[in-house]
């Protein structure tokens, strides 16, 4: 049977399982189409998104109309009216723009320019997963090789990953596909989460057909884009025979607790927020019945850099999007960045002779490793330790003017268990490294992996069957505490600071902070000792774009007192605090030495809260639930800090 009959057939069939359906549908027309006015509004008031068909995938702009903004505030609000429309939430992420992403456009350009020979089969390949509704296209219409030259003049591919990218996807092989090697239905269908969808409107409008399917929530959706092995060349562009992990965030989440069967946590399921009351699916359908739950599609990462970077310049990348949307996803990502993403413990275990012994504790909330993704993107620890009057008696990690990370070695900074010195710095990322074992950020020329510290997911182990395209590389696989917590897979690592005080005496306020850059200067160099149309377009974009670090997790200890001359104590072993953490806010204490004389607490931000008499051996904590800072002063004058949280 040829294509058009069984796409009939199958039309005809689901008309007639619907026919009360339709019927009601036919009374309701006078509400179904929209005005030029109600088009308008839900296009974004002359940011219109493109109306493109190339007869096998549409444009955003045909789902827009009953998925975006409803003009009557009845279609895809939430219980407080606030939009959660689909097309609304995508329309500024890196998704809907991953077609017009200059960063991505220059880079392919680099990779290019190193080896021309392979131009064809790199912009095949670049194009599946940056532009899909162009590229498979051309596959399906035999067409051959999608290039970019083809991609510039392409509506539908400069769409990006957007609604039938995912939407169209079929389940043949879901979770086994890599590296941009994607499956589309060749039925005009769009697939989706909700049983029996009523299809009269998608029929009407775009001439495709709502169909349901279970594997539009199953995070092996995501796996053919979010799993990238690149063949390996040498240096003259000969293929060595192997293969490289570009990118493995998809096997991250199979190596952790996030993709355990019956605690699952899918991947839609942290970048596709759910809402669990229903919503009307369709604009100007108020007559459809709720669903729930309803999946935001808020489609957020990491990538603040690039974000305010096409925000900046959204006109001359042409992007259908206001500012106002871009402020909206670069809000919501600096939320997963900051509330969603890491936590972070400062402690200090005491002081010996002349040097003080912090231990910073970071722990991974994401169902992957932190940081994931494209190879550039890194994460690294800001350590700085004040004087009472301000000045800084120990600093590692510190950036400078132009947002490089100060005393970082020129090559790659080794992972670190201990530091003690200040051009020592702990930065999680993953290294490339060429066939002769020197750095690069050549994709195509990237052979091993010289270092992967990154931080692991929780549940993530050396013994799981996606270990080799996922592994720990470097200094960090002789770390006892990198993932070990007293089990493997704890997703933490603990990095001690040994600061030497050279004399100092008084008090002093220490603090930690972890910063994420998604694209650090050190990493654009070698693009940018290159000259391409795309790059020498992309340069001035990157230098005058903001490259403030986001900070993600950060903790600190104030008035600590610091006495010299006392050696081999370790107050960790002679005043011990407990519960920790504390439901109601009572504190005991336990003395393996002599009891502290007083018991000083003070708030998060520093301000004193109360003090108790040592020998009371207990306290009470103010009703407000936080961390609060207790600080032990002994006859000796010693002090000892202690954080403490009432739940």
């Amino acid at each position: 049977m040829r294509k058009g009959s069984k796409l009939i057939l199958l039309l005809s069939l689901i008309g007639l399982a619907y026919l009360g359906s339709e019927a009601m549908y036919r009374q309701s027309t006078a509400t179904a189409y929209h005005s030029s006015g109600e088009l308008d509004f839900f296009r974004g008031n002359g940011m219109a998104l493109p109306l493109a068909d190339n007869g096998f995938f549409k444009t955003a702009g045909h789902c827009d109309g009953c998925h975006g903004t409803d003009p009557l505030g009845i279609a895809s609000v939430n219980s407080e009216g606030v939009d959660i429309s689909p097309v609304e939430n995508w329309r500024a992420t890196m998704m809907a723009n991953s077609a017009r992403d200059p960063f991505w456009k220059a880079k392919v350009s680099h990779e290019v320019t190193v080896n021309p020979v392979h131009q064809s089969a790199l912009e095949n390949k670049c194009t599946s997963c940056h532009a899909p509704m162009g590229k498979f296209a051309y596959d399906h219409y035999n067409a051959g090789p999608y290039s970019m030259e083809i991609l510039a003049t392409d509506e539908v591919g400069q769409d990006g990953v957007s609604c039938l990218a995912c939407h169209k996807m079929s389940d043949v092989n879901i979770g086994n596909t890599n590296s941009g090697n994607l499956h589309y239905s060749n039925l005009a269908v769009a697939y989706g989460p909700f049983e029996k969808p009523f299809e009269p409107p998608m029929q009407e409008f775009v001439s495709m057909i709502p169909l349901y399917s279970p594997h539009i929530n199953d995070a092996g959706l995501c796996a053919g884009c979010h799993t990238l092995l690149t063949e390996s060349v040498d240096l003259s562009g000969n293929f060595t025979g192997s293969t490289f992990v570009e990118q493995a965030t998809y096997h991250e989440w199979l190596n952790s607790q996030f993709s355990v069967e019956g605690t699952e946590v899918t991947c839609q399921g942290c970048h596709m927020p759910r809402v669990s009351e229903p919503v009307i699916l369709s604009a100007n359908h108020n007559f459809l019945p709720p669903r729930s739950p309803y999946g935001k599609h808020e489609l957020v990462g990491g990538n603040t850099f690039m974000l305010k970077l096409m925000k900046q310049n959204r006109e001359a990348l042409n992007i259908p999007s206001n500012e106002t949307h871009f402020d909206t996803v670069i809000a919501r990502t600096e939320r997963l960045l900051q509330q969603q993403t890491l936590d972070m413990e400062l402690t200090m275990s005491g002081y010996a002779a002349d040097t003080a012994f912090y231990e910073v504790k970071l722990t991974n909330r994401a169902g992957h490793k932190f940081p994931s993704g494209y190879p550039s993107r890194r994460a690294f620890i800001e350590f700085v330790m004040l004087k009472e009057n301000g000045d800084t008696l120990f600093s590692s990690g510190a950036f400078q003017d132009n947002y490089e990370v100060q005393g970082q070695d020129s090559d790659y900074e080794p992972h670190y268990r201990t530091i003690r010195e200040s051009h020592q710095v702990q930065i999680y990322e993953m290294v490339m490294g060429d066939v002769n074992g020197n750095v690069t950020t050549v994709l195509e020329r990237a052979f091993a992996h010289l270092k992967d510290n990154r931080l692991a997911p929780r549940g993530f182990t050396t013994a799981h069957e996606v270990y080799d395209t996922t592994a720990i590389r470097g200094a960090a696989l002789n770390d006892p505490d990198f993932n070990f917590d007293g089990f493997e897979g704890s997703g933490t690592d603990r990095i001690g600071y040994h600061i030497a005080l050279n004399g100092y005496e008084g008090t002093v306020t220490t603090r930690a902070r972890v910063y994420y850059q998604p694209l650090p200067p050190k990493g654009m160099e070698e693009m940018f000792a290159q000259s391409t149309p795309e790059i020498d377009l992309f340069r001035p974009m990157y230098e005058n774009a903001d490259h403030t670090p986001v900070l993600v997790a950060q903790d600190s200890m104030v008035g600590i007192q610091i006495v010299t001359g006392v050696n081999g104590r370790d107050p960790n072993r002679e005043w011990n605090v407990y519960p920790n953490p504390t439901a109601d806010g009572h504190l005991r204490w336990r003395n393996d030495g002599k009891a502290p004389r007083t018991i000083e607490v003070y708030s998060a931000s520093g301000s004193f809260v109360m003090s108790v008499a040592g020998d009371r051996q207990h306290l009470q904590l103010p009703d407000a639930k936080g961390v609060y800072h207790l600080r032990a002063l002994f006859d000796d004058g010693r002090s000892v800090m202690r954080k403490v949280v009432r739940r």
